[in-house]
């Protein structure tokens, strides 16, 4: 309540001072000048001259023009060095397969914002964010900021130990208007966006949106749905002061796609998934299952020790509902600026498996086994910045406290279902396997200074931060599958230095260092009381250090990039679980060693005439285990590639516009993944192509602007596993049993209609 008063009363006083500022300053509003500065970008960009990290961009034209309407912004990253980004669905929407890595380090160790506000890990789990498709409309954004291996000193992440990703919303536009979209396309995808605009009023202005998209799943039953709507409302005055208010309300319904294993496609195929609405089948496999009759002879294909038990289910589904809320302020204070934000972010959800392992009566031996969801956090980031001679200084402090609640519950099932509602809401549990409430207060202080030497040529940078993120876990139901108690990941010294030089007014060098810290979360909750009380005092929080080493060049036609890494990541936790995905049992979690990874980046941007556009991009990644490994005997990792990475991968994409014409074409190769820490398994390397062509016919019959356009994802329709460790990741499975791989979408077209008045 404390905490929750500060950020009100925060709130409050930057609105106050806003007012008394304006009432005092006779300068008249700027109406034209863009306040985003180098947060609004129009393409891609993969040098940041006199940055001393590894930091590329990509703005509205790869967001929202050469990618289908609706896809996630996350997809348009995959085409930089150093980014693996991965989903079982054209647009990178469905939440269960989406993943991104980059140099190594997987989602749930990366760190995410939002103007400033943290995302968490976007994870499936709502455990302490969102994902970024529920927090904006991909249409409202501006730009997109990536960061592999060291994000900015006072990224509001308690999780970056490999990198950030932080996302931009756009300004409302400075002339009234609306904008409307229409997509319809491949699996009777419908998709409808409309945005209205207020225009500048005296240094004020506003956007609201609204966007309804519904597609039918690419394979087996069920449809996946969404409504969002956005607003962002925005007053500026005098010089360089303003605050703006951004909201957002989600709503998703998701069927499933199923996981599959390696020997699960190639005995059922790639378009295996749920029996859904086949009631009967699913009934034949729960009775076998519990020794009550044989499989179907679909399941005959699959080896005699196969679980058949688990190659497939009768439903499963997501459902999501989500407010987030931010009030920023960005105060000229003579000298010195002051940007602080407050926030807000409700989430309720439901992830729903129809198991076999817990029958509803004795006639009925499925059940409705659901994962019930929510989350309330509220927080504050604040930055003081200002120059001494030749330093800029940055002082900063970011406070979140978060609540979540997770529990498990059983449901009777009385036969066939259809539908995807929230189960909670309407029917009371017959069984309660957990039921778990969390506290997290994260506290992080950080300053750092700039140097600005020999003319500016050289730049110097160093500071440090302070984090501390402490989790009370309590069961308000009796359990043996999770623990109760505390866990606290605290650092005070947590150095980050660089430099760069300009060899000229083309060319930079630069080198960085990074050291960062990783809240606990709620991982060592999972696991029994006593294995908990075991190892709590034992476990330490997961640690990186960074090095980073590159060089930048630009000219009229080029941009070019080169940098290589090395990165060390200690005190690695596993979390392994004995029994099936769909089965609630205790985990066991483990220091298992270190992590090492190096490797290089290569980005090549060519504009040899006015509007085209060819950027090449190249990774190379070598992440090894450094440590065997005991459970339950000795696990051989040494040594051993990091699993669901990719030792290389390649990019290339072209643009091309000329007379309202617009076309691109753009592939991926994805290098082979080990899907068991032991090496012995792995999915194949694969391509993937996406093309595009859009005609722009400007202002036509009162439209002031009018475009058509057509997507056409997986362009050459390559059958591929795009997502690995859906279930997680064993340490052996020499055979390919474990499902947890999704199957990527195959070719699909879109129409796009646009227009705007």
């Amino acid at each position: 309540m404390t905490f929750a008063r500060t950020a009100l009363a925060t709130a409050l006083a930057l609105s106050l001072y806003a007012g008394l500022a304006r009432a005092d300053d006779d300068t008249t509003p700027a109406t034209t000048t863009d306040s985003r500065d180098a947060k609004q970008l129009e393409a891609v960009s993969v040098i940041a001259p006199g940055e001393t990290r590894q930091i590329q961009s990509i703005g509205v034209d790869e967001i929202v023009r050469q990618q289908t309407p609706g896809s996630s912004p996350l997809k348009a990253l995959d085409k930089l060095p150093g980014v693996q980004f991965q989903a079982a669905d054209p647009w990178g929407a469905y939440e269960w397969s989406t993943q991104i890595n980059l140099h190594g380090f997987d989602q749930s160790r990366l760190g995410f914002t939002l103007d400033g506000i943290p995302l968490g890990t976007m994870g499936y789990g709502v455990t302490d964010g969102l994902q970024v498709t529920r927090a904006i409309t991909s249409e409202n954004l501006a730009t997109v900021e990536l960061a592999q291996g060291a994000g900015a000193l006072g990224t509001a992440s308690n999780t970056n130990l490999g990198g950030t990703v932080q996302f931009y919303s756009a300004d409302p536009d400075m002339k009234a208007g609306v904008r409307v979209s229409q997509v319809l396309g491949s699996d009777s995808t419908r998709r409808t966006f409309a945005r209205v605009d207020s225009g500048d009023h005296g240094g004020f202005s506003m956007y609201l949106s609204f966007v309804h998209a519904d597609t039918d799943k690419w394979k087996g039953f069920g449809d996946q749905k969404s409504n969002q709507a956005n607003l962002k409302a925005v007053y500026q005055w005098g010089d360089g002061n303003r605050i703006s208010l951004f909201a957002d309300g989600s709503k998703r319904k998701e069927y499933d796609y199923m996981d599959l294993s390696l020997t699960s496609q190639r005995a059922l195929g790639w378009d295996w998934d749920y029996l859904q609405p086949d009631w009967n089948t699913a009934v034949q496999i729960a009775n076998a299952l519990n020794g009550k009759g044989d499989y179907p002879a679909v399941l005959n294909a699959l080896p005699a020790d196969y679980g058949k038990g688990d190659a497939t289910y009768y439903a499963g589904g997501g459902i999501r509902r989500d407010g987030l809320a931010g009030l920023s302020g960005s105060f000229n204070l003579g000298g010195a600026t002051l940007d602080a934000t407050g926030y807000y972010h409700a989430d309720r959800g439901e992830g729903q498996w129809a198991t076999p392992y817990q029958a509803s009566s004795p006639t009925v031996p499925i059940s409705m086994r659901t994962t019930d969801y929510g989350l309330d956090r509220y927080g504050i980031t604040s930055a003081l910045k200002f120059n001494v001679a030749n330093n800029d200084v940055e002082i900063g402090v970011w406070g979140e406290d978060a609540n979540t609640n997770q529990e498990r519950n059983f449901f009777p099932l009385g036969g066939q279902y259809t539908s995807l509602y929230v189960v909670y809401n309407d029917q009371a549990p017959f069984m309660r396997a957990f039921l778990q409430h969390y506290e997290t207060k994260t506290r992080m202080a950080y300053a750092e200074d700039t140097l600005h030497l020999l003319d500016d040529a050289l730049t110097v940078n160093f500071g440090a931060k302070s984090l501390r993120v402490t989790t009370d876990a309590t069961s308000l139901v009796p359990t043996t599958s999770y623990a109760q108690g505390r866990m606290r990941a605290s650092k005070g010294f947590l150095p980050q230095a660089g430099a760069d030089y300009k060899l000229d007014a083309n060319q930079d060098i630069y080198a960085s260092y990074a050291k960062n810290l990783s809240a606990f979360g709620i991982t060592p909750f999972s696991t029994s009381q006593q294995a908990f009380d075991d190892a709590k005092s034992r476990l330490k929080p997961e640690e990186s250090q960074t090095w980073q080493l590159g060089y930048r060049a630009h000219g009229d036609t080029f941009e070019a990039s080169v940098g290589v890494f090395y990165t060390r990541f200690e005190n690695r936790l596993l979390v392994t679980t004995p029994c099936p995905a769909v089965v609630t049992c205790a985990s066991s979690l483990n220091n298992v060693g270190d992590v090492k990874s190096r490797g290089a980046d290569l980005a090549f941007i060519w504009k040899p005439v006015h509007g085209l556009s060819w950027l090449n991009s190249f990774s190379y990644n070598h992440s090894t285990y450094q440590d065997d490994y005991q459970s339950s005997g000795l696990i051989p990792t040494a040594d051993k590639y990091v699993v669901g990475v990719p030792k290389t991968m390649f990019s290339s994409s072209v643009s091309y516009e000329i007379a309202g014409w617009r076309a691109n074409l753009e592939g991926k190769y994805t290098g082979r993944r080990y899907i068991t820490y032991t090496n012995d398994s792995s999915v194949p390397s694969y391509w993937v192509m996406n093309a595009g062509v859009a005609y722009d016919f400007g202002a036509v019959a009162g439209v002031d602007e009018l475009s058509i356009g057509l997507n056409a994802t997986n362009l050459l329709d390559k059958r591929y596993f795009a997502t690995t460790g859906t279930n997680g990741y064993v340490a052996f499975d020499p055979n390919g049993y474990n499902q947890t791989l999704m199957a990527g979408a195959p070719r699909q077209y879109f129409v796009s209609l646009n227009a705007k008045f």
